[in-house]
């Protein structure tokens, strides 16, 4: 890997523009393609939890077959972003990208005749594994694609894309289904691929020029999927199983050998399936962490406040959803209004270190929520946590890719996307845990159950924002870390 830039300037080109008369047209459609797809994926991941109950009725399957309808996408999502992202670099990222559409279209059919909760469950697994090619190569396209100001707006633009996804995904699959059924959810999915696939010529489906092998790494792509799903299954078994389960530590330790043993094939290997150099740029990893914290100061939110509101203010579940909005319309608009900040000349940082703030500011203004709670009180600290995840969506992407060689662009958007999502599971996880754990013990005390639940949200409120803290302070030490790196290799060079 080439040495790191002296800042992620997202202005820094890292391949020659294309200049041909053609070159506007086919970026913008390229675009297009790549927005399409992305738009699919987090709509299908929030969408689809709407439609458990009617799949339920219909199909059957009990809690965990419906539970398993949203985990068998979100496993196989993430334990396949990083493999994507790499053969993406040495397959062609267009070629890549295309098969990743095809495969999730084809688990959205496959999902929309299922017979039973089984066949349901595997073809979401199916579409989740489309939906990390999309993903990965679609950003490392975009980082290819294009140069100085248009890439800034194109990852602007595929922040805001999957905040648009996030936000329209629940309205959508209820409206479905309250008109049409659960089926036409996949069937949609799968017809906006199907254009998005006629698409994919124009971004070309060529293998990569260079002197890069394009070897298939399969003992190395063997043991990272093997080790990243026992280390999803065990995150996400943990409270349904226990978390000191003989099942639960088993799933861990064999994750934790898996993974190990990656490394070491890795290191060996002349043409990795992950280059572990990557791993130990300051810069590049304090990027990596940013979705970490929005994991866990947002998606924790956005995933079980529509709960508290319910339960302890007592909202009805459509006012709930009403008042989650305001969680989600900044991270619709904040990824574009980054990248106009950034674009007038705002360092990048000093977005990112705003939306790390957000976030820390948002988790503790939710402690003036409680049973009487008025939606002008809490307001302010919804639009901040959604701000804190809008602000750096997308523009962390590109800040990230621009740090990388052009020819692992791949590579590092399938890292970026695997920490985002494996934290996001992780987060959940946590939350669920720590959240059930102190509402039992609360009840326990003699509290009422809305008590106890209002006290033990209160509680989790903080050891999110204290997570949040945690990890910039880490981040702000990886970024010193890189500076001092530069400066160092600046002198000897001089």
């Amino acid at each position: 890997m080439t040495s790191e830039l002296t800042t992620p300037d997202a202005t820094t080109p890292t391949s020659p523009p294309d200049t041909t008369p053609a070159a506007p047209r086919r970026g913008n459609l390229t675009l297009a393609a790549v927005l399409l797809a992305v738009l699919v994926v987090p709509m299908s991941i929030s969408g689809t939890a709407v439609a458990l109950p009617t799949i339920s009725a219909d199909i059957g399957g009990g809690p965990s077959g419906q539970q398993w309808v949203v985990n068998a996408f979100n496993l196989a999502f993430a334990c396949f972003t990083l493999v994507w992202g790499s053969l993406s670099d040495r397959f062609g990222r267009g070629r890549l990208f295309a098969a990743g559409a095809a495969t999730f279209a084809a688990g959205s059919i496959a999902s929309a005749l299922a017979p039973n909760i089984v066949v349901l469950d595997i073809a979401r697994g199916v579409a989740g594994l489309g939906g990390a090619a999309i993903f990965s190569c679609g950003a490392a396209i975009l980082s290819s694609a294009f140069d100085g100001p248009a890439r800034l707006r194109a990852f602007a633009l595929f922040g805001t894309t999957a905040g648009i996804g996030v936000a329209l995904g629940p309205t959508l699959s209820g409206l479905l289904v309250d008109t049409a059924g659960w089926r036409p959810i996949f069937v949609i999915q799968a017809a906006v691929l199907l254009v998005v696939l006629t698409a994919t010529p124009l971004i070309g489906l060529a293998r990569p020029t260079g002197d890069a092998p394009a070897k298939f790494d399969l003992l190395g792509t063997v043991l990272l999927v093997l080790g990243l799903f026992a280390a999803m299954v065990g995150i996400v078994q943990g409270g349904p199983w226990g978390w000191g389960s003989p099942a639960v530590v088993a799933a861990f330790v064999f994750a934790i050998a898996l993974l190990i043993g990656f490394a070491r094939v890795e290191s060996r290997r002349p043409a990795p399936l992950l280059d572990l150099e990557l791993l130990t740029h300051p810069r590049f990893m304090a990027l990596c962490l940013v979705p970490v914290a929005a994991s866990f100061g947002f998606v924790t939110l956005l995933t079980y406040f529509p709960t508290f509101l319910q339960f302890v203010a007592g909202q009805s579940s459509v006012k709930a959803g009403l008042v989650t909005v305001l969680l989600t319309i900044p991270v619709v608009v904040g990824p574009l209004a980054a990248g106009r900040a950034v674009g007038a000349g705002v360092n990048p940082l000093v977005v990112i270190w705003i939306s790390l703030g957000a976030l820390m500011a948002g988790d503790l203004g939710l402690l003036l929520a409680g049973p009487d709670t008025v939606v002008a009180v809490i307001a302010v600290p919804l639009l901040l946590a959604g701000s804190g995840m809008g602000l750096s969506a997308g523009l962390v992407d590109g800040q990230a890719l621009a740090l990388v060689p052009e020819e692992k662009a791949g590579m590092a958007a399938g890292v970026v996307n695997t920490m985002r999502l494996g934290s996001e599971a992780v987060a959940v996880a946590v939350y669920a845990a720590l959240l059930t754990g102190l509402a039992t013990r609360r009840g326990e005390e003699g509290l009422t159950p809305v008590d106890a639940y209002d006290s033990a949200f209160h509680t989790t409120l903080v050891v999110l924002a204290v997570v949040v803290a945690v990890l910039s302070s880490l981040i702000a030490v990886l970024l010193r870390r890189g500076a001092s790196a530069i400066r160092s290799r600046s002198r000897r060079s001089g």
